[in-house]
């Protein structure tokens, strides 16, 4: 980028004299970005991962720690680094040297933890690394983070400022180099020339379809209209996923940054975020940062005497599955009920109030102020052939490390899991990946050395989805897995067409039935049984080829995929009325051990059907006609005397 063109955003935007706020940022663009500091800088985990953790607390044990030993420091509220697993994550960068990053500090741990490190002792213990620099004194025997497991193989490029930044600090973010994209692009390109460099790029969308969003951009920007909108979906209502929560709370102006330079290569005039009112702390934070964008003259009418027009909306929605398909978002801005519509005409060409409307989700977006920074080649070299740029994964199940990863396109899944994630939990075995409920896709032991690829994952009749990735090993059952997927979408159907809706209530139905025991007193319930499996493929087919919109065309795709990759699963469920897993619970069958029951009357206290009988210090019994199959006998029990059959 030419460095005039920085020079006038950080004199319009940061120095400006007649600037209220200017008084506070007539010093070095090091100071402002905490490259050099005079006073200690602590930074706390507070996005939403962190606070359920017990974030908040510490936070508050370390403000406490500052005013009753009068240190002059700064506490800031950070974002999500994305190591969820070792939450609450606290930072302490001291004047002169190196950042340094401990994980799992409680509230009752601060005290010890501050008074080592602000006298220059570094306590070893929660220890995770150090951050790289070339300017500051390393911590002796501390490792750099960077060479951490969790962090070691990613590639950090959408997520290189979150955990890192003050989130809410627009001075912050521009002094590491934000907004500086979006400065040049209205000062030095057209429309037409940004919608050819996203598409020269090889930028595909990450929603799951993996369209060209460059394509997706000029086919907007070609219609003939008066109006234009560009939105950015972010309800991220997928079970299983979070990444796009995260990365808000974490550095909401890189989204902003990336709306304005998209409603620019666009001509739209308005854009709108559209979030879940559920993500409260996301949306406070993208409120300020919206305001402080507003304040410095980012947005608004002619931006920095461009001539531009750009106003972003924050638009809260409701929490609806569908509400992510992008014309039932669309029909929920405009105040309708949030359902799909016929396609074509595409939301590109008639969308908004029958207007011109991109729509692209978080993660899509935030590639976009890189692009235009370092340039398409720059982002081609990235990936693979058929799948440039990395990804962003919200990993999660049954992994010793879970959290918000990115990973570059073309490294497998097994890598993922292994290398990331440290591998199973439990040292149990692998069972499947489930990315995502959307794209009901399974990676299992045969295909897990695919490539993160549109192509590759396609050829194997799989999807990328929208970024979850969910791990189970052996103790999933796949069938009630597939259950509640059905259940899922069954909820979330919006009602409007009749494969959706009635489809997913008899697929539930069947998979219902398939994973409870038969009542004696219904002697047709096992042919019913047999003849709905029969059904469920052809059903399944049905629905697919018919429904509206693409999340009901998914909505059997969990139940096909177990079918073929977990079919003896199925056929235990059926023939032999048994959960393999031992987790439907309906089909589970408890019974005590006399041998080694002690009649301790433990099972019998918390039984909470009273289906145990037995006298204290006497062998105990399991009345199976009342068994519910809690499994709580079994959880109680300390003398392994309850057994499942």
């Amino acid at each position: 980028m030419v460095q005039n063109t920085r020079e006038f955003l950080v004199q319009q935007v940061l120095l400006d004299p007649d600037r209220e706020s200017s008084i506070r940022l007539k010093k070095p663009l090091s100071h402002i970005s905490r490259e050099r500091i005079d006073r200690p800088v602590i930074y706390v985990g507070m996005a939403t991962c962190g606070r359920a953790a017990g974030a908040a607390a510490t936070f508050r044990a370390i403000r406490e720690y500052l005013d009753e030993n009068a240190v002059n420091a700064d506490l800031v509220e950070g974002g999500c680094v994305g190591y969820c697993a070792a939450e609450p994550i606290v930072d302490v960068q001291l004047p002169g040297r190196s950042r340094v990053s401990f994980s799992r500090i409680r509230a009752e741990m601060v005290q010890n933890l501050l008074d080592e490190v602000l006298n220059n002792n570094l306590p070893v213990e929660h220890l995770i690394g150090q951050y790289a620099s070339q300017i500051h004194q390393p911590w002796e025997d501390a490792p750099p983070i960077h060479e951490h497991p969790f962090f070691r193989h990613q590639q950090k490029l959408l997520l290189e400022h979150c955990g890192i930044l003050d989130p809410v600090s627009i001075e912050e973010y521009i002094a590491c180099g934000g907004y500086w994209a979006f400065a040049d692009t209205i000062a030095r390109l057209t429309p037409v020339q940004v919608c050819r460099l996203i598409e020269e790029s090889g930028l595909a969308g990450r929603g799951g379809g993996g369209y060209s969003a460059g394509k997706k951009w000029a086919i907007a920007l070609n219609t003939t209209s008066d109006q234009r909108y560009f939105v950015c979906n972010a309800v991220e209502s997928d079970p299983g996923s979070y990444m796009n929560r995260a990365i808000i709370e974490s550095n909401p102006h890189r989204l902003l940054e990336a709306m304005l330079i998209g409603a620019y290569a666009t001509g739209s005039s308005k854009a709108y975020i559209f979030i879940r009112k559920e993500f409260r702390l996301a949306i406070q934070r993208l409120k300020v940062a919206l305001e402080q964008a507003r304040e410095y003259g980012l947005t608004g009418h002619h931006i920095f005497d461009s001539g531009v027009n750009i106003d972003i909306i924050i638009k809260e929605g409701a929490r609806a599955f569908v509400c992510g398909e992008e014309t039932a978002l669309n029909n929920s801005i405009e105040g309708k009920r949030a359902m799909p519509s016929f396609k074509p005409p595409f939301p590109a060409i008639q969308g908004l109030w029958n207007k011109p409307t991109i729509v692209n989700n978080v993660e899509t977006l935030f590639n976009v102020p890189l692009i235009l920074k370092n340039g398409p080649e720059w982002f081609a070299t990235l990936g693979t052939p058929e799948s440039k740029g990395t990804k962003v994964f919200t990993l999660s199940g049954k992994i010793r490390s879970n959290g918000t990863i990115e990973v570059p396109m073309g490294m497998t899944f097994r890598e993922i899991i292994e290398k990331i994630g440290g591998g199973i939990s439990s040292d149990k075995a692998f069972k499947a990946i489930i990315l995502g409920i959307n794209s009901g896709s399974y990676i299992i032991e045969e295909t897990l050395d695919t490539r993160v690829d549109f192509a590759e994952l396609k050829n194997i009749g799989s999807a990328l989805g929208s970024g979850a990735f969910v791990v189970v090993d052996e103790d999933t059952c796949m069938v009630d897995m597939a259950r509640y997927f059905t259940a899922f979408f069954k909820k979330e159907s919006c009602g409007k067409c009749i494969p959706c809706r009635e489809g997913t209530a008899r697929m539930l139905e069947i998979m219902e039935s398939s994973a409870r025991r038969p009542s004696g007193d219904n002697s047709f319930q096992p042919l019913e049984r047999f003849k709905g499996v029969m059904q469920l493929k052809g059903l399944a087919a049905v629905i697919k080829d018919t429904s509206l919109c693409s999340l009901g065309r998914s909505s059997p795709n969990a139940i096909l995929n177990t079918l073929k990759h977990f079919k003896t699963e199925f056929d235990a469920h059926i023939f032999e009325r048994k959960c393999p897993a031992n987790v439907c619970r309906d089909m589970r069958i408890f019974s005590i051990d006399v041998d080694l029951c002690t009649g301790c009357t433990a099972c019998y206290k918390k039984c909470p059907v009273d289906a145990i009988i037995g006298s204290p210090r006497s062998p105990h019994f399991i009345v199976e006609e009342k068994c519910i199959g809690c499994g709580t006998c079994y959880e109680v029990c300390k003398f392994n005397a309850v057994l499942i059959k």
